[in-house]
């Protein structure tokens, strides 16, 4: 019998507007590779940029929050694997998934640990450093408790596999590190990248609801002045979907910092520019934007937060910088210096092909998966914590979820 795979996603994926939409496809390509059938479950409203995934081959149903009408869909569907998108989707159906279908795996697709980002969130804008206290928040305890419900969650970045492990004492055997999973750059694709003296301009991009994208954009405006003094006939282009008013209260075609709103195609416009600035200054995961620009061969000026758990061992696609200044000088230096600017874009290149290469990934995730399937009760035996978890927290949820559903009806 085929295996099938029901998604249920916070939001219908939006590949051209979010990191987190491409990863979604990636993972169902995964998936269907392994000649999955899959089904795909939001109550979220599609958008005009939500990608059609029935030309995919993927099955989609509307679904609705606080309504049996969900156990009646997934008892019909009957999954093998149930993927929740981010902890809030497991917390609203993980608890009828287990009533219905107890025998299904269930995975967790963190897209990024939530807590981290909030805790960071909370340091930046209290101009201050991190501490451990700041971890200790509502979301950390509901992630937390959500990765013990469920019998693997999907980490996408190293340095937040190490944190989960070392300082939080997470068991390994439910934690799965798989990033981005992208094709090699090969030397075709390499021999169409547009040359040094074909780019103009600086490039940022970035969805604009995303607080740490807004607050990226924000540090741009600070450092711009500068650059474009060394640089006066250089501009810098903002693209991203979902420009608010605030932002768009942020151009300014005299100083060159333009706000071009959505990209609609981020290939056309990273082949274009010289250079990507992305002064990241907190957040999570891994940043979309970052590996776009190598993929397509455009060098970068970011921070610490902005390349964390991406380079590894291996030199950057550019400069990571530390300091305000710092990052003015690198950015200037990297749009006028070819040879750096060429040798950047051979680091890109290596970091993608010895640490995003899906081959890499895709075998050990998919042996990982078979191996749940086949001893599933031993491995939630183990998790014994998972057990608690559940008839704790979810008992709570559960009762809540079903005290509206009769107000609802009433």
């Amino acid at each position: 019998m085929q295996n099938h795979l029901v998604i249920i996603g916070t939001v219908w994926p939006e590949p051209n507007s979010t990191a987190a939409g491409s990863r979604m496809l990636q993972l169902i390509k995964l998936f269907q590779n392994q000649n999955y059938k899959i089904t795909f479950l939001s109550s979220a409203s599609k958008t005009d940029f939500s990608y059609n995934l029935e030309n995919q081959d993927v099955k989609t149903h509307y679904i609705k929050l606080n309504n049996n009408s969900f156990d009646v869909l997934i008892s019909e569907l009957n999954p093998s694997i149930v993927l929740f998108d981010r902890f809030m989707t497991e917390e609203q159906y993980g608890w009828r998934v287990i009533e219905n279908c107890p025998n299904a795996l269930r995975i967790l697709d963190t897209e990024d640990l939530h807590f981290l980002r909030k805790a960071r969130e909370i340091a930046f804008k209290q101009n201050r450093l991190l501490n451990s206290k700041d971890y200790i928040s509502d979301v950390f305890k509901r992630e937390l408790a959500s990765i013990y419900r469920c019998d693997l969650s999907l980490i996408i970045s190293e340095y937040e596999i190490e944190l989960l492990t070392n300082l939080f004492k997470v068991d390994p055997s439910i934690l799965h590190y798989i990033p981005f999973l992208v094709e090699p750059i090969s030397k075709e694709t390499i021999n169409h990248f547009p040359l040094f003296s074909e780019r103009s301009h600086f490039v940022s991009m970035g969805n604009f609801l995303h607080e740490p994208n807004w607050q990226t954009v924000l540090q741009l405006k600070k450092s711009w002045k500068s650059i474009k003094k060394a640089l006066p006939e250089a501009e810098l282009h903002v693209y991203g979907s979902y420009v608010t008013e605030k932002a768009k209260q942020l151009h300014n075609q005299k100083e060159g910092f333009l706000i071009k709103g959505r990209a609609e195609s981020v290939k056309e416009v990273f082949y274009k520019a010289r250079v990507l600035l992305a002064p990241i200054p907190y957040g999570a995961g891994l940043k979309g934007k970052l590996l776009e620009s190598m993929l397509f061969g455009l060098p970068n000026i970011t921070t610490e937060m902005g390349s964390e758990g991406m380079h590894g061992n291996h030199s950057w696609n550019g400069f990571i910088t530390t300091t305000d200044e710092d990052f003015i000088e690198k950015a200037i230096e990297l749009y006028q210096n070819q040879t750096f600017w060429q040798q950047s874009q051979q680091n890109g290149i290596q970091l993608i092909n010895k640490r995003f290469e899906k081959s890499l990934f895709e075998n050990d995730f998919i042996t990982k998966v078979n191996h749940l399937l086949a001893n599933l009760d031993k491995h939630r035996n183990q998790n014994f914590l998972g057990q608690v978890f559940q008839h704790q927290t979810l008992q709570s949820t559960k009762f809540m979820s079903k005290w509206i559903e009769l107000k609802n009806k009433t």
